[in-house]
């Protein structure tokens, strides 16, 4: 059961990393600073006060960047492998000591890169037909729902994993018939 749970807290932590990488991982050792989540061995390092801080300016200097024209899309470029990366470590290290090694590494990259990379693909469409449809003026809405939804997701995948694991699912399957709606669209209108 320890092994769903952390599964589950994995896959809504990962899914905040496609919205925004830093956060997540700012929840995370907020969490572990605070005694009220503890990381799975290997991931200490998120407990100390220095890590904290620096993943908490490095957060505020991502939120703050998405919201400079033009450089929100070409950080959609940097950010669509950086988030399989914070996705996979976010779900290691909240991994159960019940399952070996290699079976902790390899559900994290494919539950936690999968989820993580799942989710940045579908902001970075929702980035694209925002910047088409206005120019990058709605933008900057899109940014601050972002990373909104990745602070909320981050708190509530710690509190309640199992209905934001579900909820994530869920969107995951929304936003690919979405984007290929999009396409199919997008040759009808080529033809």
């Amino acid at each position: 059961m320890e092994t769903i749970i952390g599964l589950c807290i994995g896959i809504g932590l990962s899914a905040a990393c496609g919205f925004r990488v830093f956060v997540p991982l700012l929840v995370m050792s907020i969490g572990a600073v605070t005694g009220l989540f503890e990381p799975s061995k290997g991931f200490a390092w998120l407990a100390m006060p220095s890590v904290c801080i620096a993943l908490a300016v490095a957060t505020i200097c991502e939120i703050a960047a998405y919201y400079i024209p033009w450089v929100d899309n070409i950080l959609d470029t940097i950010a669509t492998p950086a988030a399989m990366i914070a996705g996979t470590l976010t779900t290691m290290a909240v991994s159960s000591g019940e399952m070996s090694q290699f079976a902790s590494w390899a559900a994290a990259i494919i539950v936690g890169g999968g989820t993580a990379s799942a989710v940045q693909l579908s902001t970075v469409a929702a980035r694209g037909v925002s910047t088409a449809t206005t120019g990058g003026i709605a933008n900057p809405v899109v940014s601050t729902v972002e990373w909104v939804s990745a602070a909320v997701l981050s708190v509530l995948a710690m509190v309640l994993p199992v209905i934001v694991a579900v909820v994530v699912i869920v969107f995951i399957i929304l936003a690919i018939r979405w984007i290929r709606k999009k396409k199919q669209e997008n040759v009808v209108r080529t033809l």
